[in-house]
């Protein structure tokens, strides 16, 4: 009779009671969760224009991400000389690259400091993919890919290079891409347009060569816009060298 009486008042104990029954490191950890529940985040204190920003759940960046996992396919079967379904399928990743970037442009809510990292990514992997498995299938010429490659290469490498310079310390791998630390958004040149548009043509016209079995003067425009190519990677390298496509915001 007197265990049952105990227990019913401990049960019916005011809650100030339990709290001052727990030791004192669990109630400073409890008192502490609470208290930052009150307060803002960084993100949720920004106007609602610039929280969105931020965001990573976009549909441009769902495209993006869709872009990316459908690359190794598509160099699976440029390697394995399938050219029609890679033909196909590189037409859709290529139509898929503009309806993110229209969507990003238009639709209020879309456009992201993640989208403007993650596209341009998306479209380097791709493009890289489909000159060195088309080298391989000998459609795209040596020389060329190893100007492209290098540049891709100097420019992923000049990105993070960029980004650690803009953090501020302490440095970890989490804070390193978390997007709200320091950030910095990446634009396109004209130029670096322009040489997107002449790589996508270049792998898209040498990819439909065997496909469609041009003739010869087709073959000789294709080389006029392979040469193009290679002017217009160089320079576009050399302008995000330079710094003029980083922006820090």
């Amino acid at each position: 009779m007197l265990a049952t009486t105990m227990i019913r008042g401990f049960a019916f104990q005011p809650r100030y009671h339990l709290m001052m029954m727990m030791p004192r490191r669990s109630l400073m950890i409890t008192l502490g969760s609470r208290q930052q529940e009150r307060e803002p985040t960084k993100l949720e204190s920004l106007p609602p224009e610039e929280r969105g920003r931020y965001k990573v759940a976009t549909i441009p960046n769902a495209i993006c991400a869709a872009r990316i996992a459908a690359t190794p396919l598509i160099g699976y079967l440029v390697v394995q000389h399938h050219f029609t379904p890679a033909f196909a399928l590189f037409t859709i990743a290529g139509a898929t690259d503009l309806l993110d970037g229209w969507i990003a442009r238009n639709v209020p809510g879309q456009k992201s400091l993640l989208g403007s990292v993650l596209d341009p990514v998306a479209d380097k992997l791709l493009i890289s993919t489909m000159f060195v498995t088309m080298t391989h299938a000998g459609l795209i010429p040596l020389p060329l890919t190893t100007i492209v490659i290098l540049r891709d290469v100097c420019l992923i490498a000049g990105g993070f290079y960029k980004r650690y310079q803009v953090m501020n310390p302490p440095y970890s791998l989490n804070r390193f891409f978390n997007p709200q630390v320091s950030s910095m958004q990446v634009v396109p040149t004209m130029m670096s347009k322009i040489n997107t548009v002449l790589q996508l043509s270049l792998v898209a016209l040498s990819l439909a060569s065997p496909v469609f079995e041009f003739v010869p003067a087709a073959n000789d425009a294709i080389f006029a816009l392979g040469c193009a190519t290679a002017v217009t990677t160089v320079y576009s390298g050399l302008q995000y060298a330079s710094g003029k496509a980083i922006k820090k915001l």
